[in-house]
């Protein structure tokens, strides 16, 4: 007697190979096959890719030449001295007294009294 289990994986065996073989037969090419090819082309195009050397005067419009500062000059000792001396010689001014030979101002007081409520203000009405 032949077993069922024995003869279910027979036929399995033999019918395996014909059913990959028909859907193969009917698959078409993707076109992730194509984007393949294209990215294969590119990335080889990449890789050729070889830049232009830099030369010195590459940079000659897009970069200012660099001129050094004028170096400063030094003051003249002679002047200097005649204004330190003028310097010591002028008046010394403090605020709110008079300079010499003038008449001292009346000086205005910039703050304002508080007006007791007790006493109306009969000058403002």
């Amino acid at each position: 007697m032949i077993r069922p289990s024995l003869v279910r994986s027979s036929v399995l065996r033999m019918v395996r190979p014909q059913i990959f073989q028909q859907r193969r037969a009917f698959s078409t090419p993707n076109s992730s096959l194509r984007a393949d090819l294209v990215q294969d082309l590119y990335l080889r195009e990449i890789r050729a890719y070889k830049p232009p050397p830099l030369k010195p005067s590459d940079s000659d419009g897009h970069v200012q030449k660099f001129t050094a500062p004028k170096a400063p000059q030094s003051p003249d000792e002679g002047d200097i001295a005649q204004d330190l001396k003028a310097y010591e010689n002028q008046q010394v001014e403090l605020e709110g007294q008079a300079a010499s030979g003038e008449s001292g101002a009346a000086e205005e007081s910039w703050f304002e009294e508080e007006e007791d409520d007790d006493e109306p203000a009969a000058a403002a009405h």
